[in-house]
């Protein structure tokens, strides 16, 4: 005789098929935000990529311009335009808050773009909530006073219209780049040391996919069409011979848009996406974007003649010939981006 059914059966297969396909699920987000980057570029590995649910502080602010982020044991000097003395806040958002409210109209250059606050009621004694406001003669190389574990000071950059932007220049032309040192502050710093080198030996692009048929001319994925390959984007490193890399701290992490550039794991690998990337979760730290009106240089070096390479058992395409770059100074002159030889 069979053995009678136990009621609670039924409930106990539902319950494991919900946790099996949540675990399909998952691993398929997974794979479509590793598949991208995979390690295989020369003697180059990725960080190992891990799949996040949770939005940190900041991962919205590249979008709507609420970024306000710093770092912490480095004191930025310049000219104050507000003294902390008489302006206080308890936190350093505060502080950056103040230093953007004097940066937002669009008739001139920002009235302040560096933000110095002391937020440790231990460390900095009376001079709790000091929020020192002030303005670099060159907000592409700031005044650095001291830097260093002893350091009580948190600083931090802001780039109004117009300002912030550096030029990527190939032999296709030259890109110019939004930087965003309030939602990715360790990374702009990086980028401005490039910057100060006057030379980024070393420094290319090596991958390039275009966005074939599976994302339209704006960059938006076409309906049913497949993640890729091709993924959509330009991929290089942004490490200059005989400077060491830091790693770039994971940072804001917004929605990857077309135009969006931004590290693949610690860096220097880094990536301009030709393409806006839901399925990759807020993955990557962005530090800036590339103008629209250059976009076309991008989507050019895209249609490169290149190579099949495979990326832990993923298709990808190297360029046959690297794209060599170097990281320019732009001023604005008359409304219009100009570069600096």
């Amino acid at each position: 005789m069979g053995r009678k059914q136990n009621d609670a059966e039924p409930g106990r297969y539902a319950t494991l098929i919900l946790l099996l396909i949540a675990m399909i699920s998952c691993t398929l987000v997974y794979t479509l935000a590793t598949v991208a980057f995979g390690p295989g570029w020369g003697n180059w590995s990725a960080d190992p990529l891990k799949l996040t649910g949770e939005i940190g502080s900041g991962e919205l602010g590249v979008e709507s311009g609420e970024c306000c982020r710093g770092i912490d044991n480095l004191e930025l000097w310049g000219p104050a335009v507000k003294w902390g003395s008489d302006f206080k806040f308890n936190s350093s958002v505060e502080c950056c808050k103040a230093c953007k409210a004097m940066c937002g109209g669009n008739d001139g250059p920002c009235l302040c773009d560096t933000w110095v606050h002391c937020g440790s009621k231990e460390a900095c004694g009376s001079k709790f909530g000091e929020c020192w406001l002030k303005k670099q003669k060159d907000s592409l190389a700031p005044d650095r006073q001291e830097a260093g574990p002893t350091v009580i000071w948190t600083s931090g950059l802001v780039y109004g219209k117009g300002e912030g932007i550096i030029g990527l220049e190939t032999e296709y032309g030259t890109m110019h780049i939004k930087l965003y040192p309030d939602c990715a502050p360790h990374s702009v710093s990086y980028i401005l040391e490039l910057l100060a080198l006057r030379h980024c030996a070393g420094c290319q692009f090596h991958r390039a996919e275009s966005r074939g048929q599976f994302w339209d001319l704006q960059g938006n994925h076409v309906p049913h069409a497949p993640f890729g390959p091709p993924f959509a984007l330009i991929q290089g490193t942004l490490e200059a011979q005989g400077t060491p890399f830091r790693k770039a701290p994971k940072e804001a992490c917004p929605t990857i848009r077309r135009g969006t550039v931004a590290w693949v794991g610690s860096g220097p690998e880094f990536f301009i996406s030709l393409a806006r990337h839901e399925e990759w979760r807020r993955e990557y730290t962005a530090f800036g974007s590339v103008l629209p009106e250059d976009m076309s240089i991008a989507e050019r070096i895209a249609e490169l003649p290149t190579k099949p390479e495979v990326w832990n058992n993923i298709n990808i395409s190297v360029l046959e010939k690297p794209v060599p770059l170097v990281l320019r100074r732009i001023k604005m002159r008359n409304g219009d981006v100009r570069g600096e030889s």
